[in-house]
């Protein structure tokens, strides 16, 4: 007996999942069969603006696998498509694209999602980022039987993983990646053999990981400095953290947290380190270690301030 999966994602989080799936050669005794993978489709990107391939797009053409790239999964003929594949089992992670109930019931083993969150907190587009920006030291990955509602489907199996004090979204994300793939992989037997049942979530316990917006990324020297601090490694790579210093863009790529000087006004520089400069906030101090000026690259932040006159110098306005 075979097992017809179709996978769905579209960032480089999604792509060592494949990988995984496509090094199965069965699963809980029937033959598994990667049939096509689906991504959302090509967006420009960079400076040039030039359009670009998905990760896991690239990475199903390197596996062999036909590439399938809707705008929407709610429009008939993309569901006739999909129902051409005749999948057994959807696997989805960080796909990016609602998919509605008529095609969570089209597969005789629904969808299973592979989530970076430990359900129910975070639910959402940017649970990563999210929780390295409240501060939880802790997330991990979820497999989560797919239901109509955002995330909030019952859950097979979930791993654990510390968010640790230096972490930003970036090294998070590329420890997640592949923690969820080895979920993916020590579920998925469970699964197929329909061995027990998935675990409900606690509504009541449940967060939202609001997608992250570019506005979230200015600056607020008016509130806490460990907040701040979490911003700069919650928003690295994207949107990135950003101030202005003479009228001009300056983003922060790292911060941490030192003693304040609490009789300057919030956004004053106020002491030149061997690693940068601190600047006060509402409530302590945030010495700021790498920075980049508009059309610049990022350099450290002492390198930034030689040859220049920054205390008392007032960033971000």
């Amino acid at each position: 007996m075979s097992l017809r999966v179709v996978y769905c994602g579209t960032p480089d989080f999604a792509v060592p999942a494949l990988g995984a799936l496509a090094r199965l050669d069965e699963i809980a005794g029937e033959t598994l069969e990667l049939v096509a993978a689906y991504t959302q489709p090509d967006r420009p990107a960079g400076r040039g603006k030039k359009l670009t391939a998905p990760p896991v797009k690239q990475a199903a053409f390197e596996l062999g696998l036909p590439v399938e790239q809707p705008l929407s999964l709610k429009d008939e003929a993309a569901q006739a498509r999909l129902r051409e594949y005749r999948p057994d089992l959807l696997v989805v992670a960080a796909y990016g694209l609602i998919l509605p109930q008529s095609v969570l019931d089209l597969p005789r083993l629904g969808a299973i999602n592979i989530h970076a969150s430990l359900l129910p907190r975070w639910r959402g587009a940017a649970p990563i980022n999210r929780a390295i920006e409240a501060g939880d030291t802790e997330t991990g990955i979820t497999i989560m039987q797919m239901e109509a509602g955002l995330d909030t489907g019952p859950m097979w199996l979930k791993r654990v993983e510390p968010i640790h004090a230096d972490d930003t979204a970036a090294t998070l994300h590329d420890r997640l990646a592949p923690l969820g793939a080895e979920a993916l992989v020590e579920a998925l037997p469970a699964i197929v053999r329909g061995d027990g049942a998935p675990e409900p979530q606690d509504d009541a316990r449940a967060c939202y990981a609001a997608k992250l917006a570019k506005a979230e990324a200015q600056v607020d020297w008016r509130e806490p400095a460990d907040l701040i601090e979490r911003r700069v490694r919650a928003f690295n790579p994207w949107p990135v953290a950003q101030t202005s210093i003479d009228e001009q863009p300056l983003r922060l790529w790292g911060a941490r947290l030192v003693d304040g000087h609490e009789e300057a006004v919030p956004g004053e520089v106020v002491e030149l380190t061997a690693d940068g400069f601190v600047v006060q906030t509402g409530r302590g101090g945030l010495e700021l270690t790498r920075v980049q000026r508009a059309g610049g690259r990022p350099v450290a932040a002492s390198d930034f301030a030689r040859g220049r006159d920054l205390l008392g110098v007032r960033l971000g306005g």
